[in-house]
């Protein structure tokens, strides 16, 4: 090989190399060999154990560590591409512990206030859900739903504040008002805590007559048992 050859590959490659968004070191994917490590040990060993009546939740990792940082970072931190590999690796384990292996419903992310989303710039539950999407094959729905009401951040609220928070948060989105769908609707969101914006978001479509899957998280609070 020419040494300007060299050298242009060499600095192609640095020019192509990013910093990871958890601990700065240099890489060309979302996050460093050495987090990507960290990340997937926070992995459930059952993501299962939630999925039951009346909201099954379906859960890749355990909110805390590495995954609560990134899930921060995505969100606060202007680090859209983050969802990518938690949509990715969300996508891996339904396919491998789906519940449902027979069922191909239509996915539907947890949306965002116009107002939040205009600041955010994005909402890291439909990027998730999109990645999600692209490794299960299910067909993705952006506006099944949509937040009408701005609501405080959940973070920090009691159980009760955090249900009055979301009270009437949701309605029907533009994609399903003329047509609801005809299979069950599977919600994506980041993070599965007390459960108070899952029960907000399926009262909603089932007020309206649609039936309501389960929803999947990439982290729960809820430890397995």
């Amino acid at each position: 090989m020419h040494p300007w050859i060299k050298n242009l590959t060499g600095l192609l490659n640095l020019f192509l190399q990013s910093h990871c968004p958890l601990c700065q070191r240099a890489t060309s994917q979302e996050f460093c060999q050495n987090c990507t490590r960290q990340l997937q040990k926070c992995q459930r060993k059952d993501p299962i154990s939630l999925w039951q009546e009346p909201i099954p939740v379906f859960g890749w990792g355990e909110y805390g560590g590495p995954v609560k940082r990134a899930i921060a970072a995505m969100k606060y931190e202007n680090q859209p591409q983050i969802a990518r590999p938690l949509g990715q690796w969300l996508g891996e384990a339904w396919l491998l512990n789906s519940p449902k292996r027979d069922s191909q419903p239509i996915v539907v992310p947890i949306p965002l206030h116009a107002s939040k989303q205009k600041q955010r710039k994005y909402n890291q539950a439909a990027l998730i859900a999109q990645s999600f999407c692209e490794i299960t094959g299910l067909k993705l729905k952006l506006n099944g739903l949509a937040r009408v009401r701005e609501t405080e951040a959940q973070f920090g609220l009691s159980v009760s504040k955090r249900e009055k928070n979301l009270n009437q948060a949701f309605a029907i989105g533009q994609e399903f008002r003329h047509r609801p769908p005809n299979v069950p609707v599977l919600l994506v969101d980041d993070i599965y805590t007390t459960g108070a914006t899952a029960r907000s978001a399926v009262q909603t479509l089932r007020q309206y007559g649609i039936v309501v899957l389960g929803l999947v998280a990439v982290a729960t609070a809820v430890k397995d048992g």
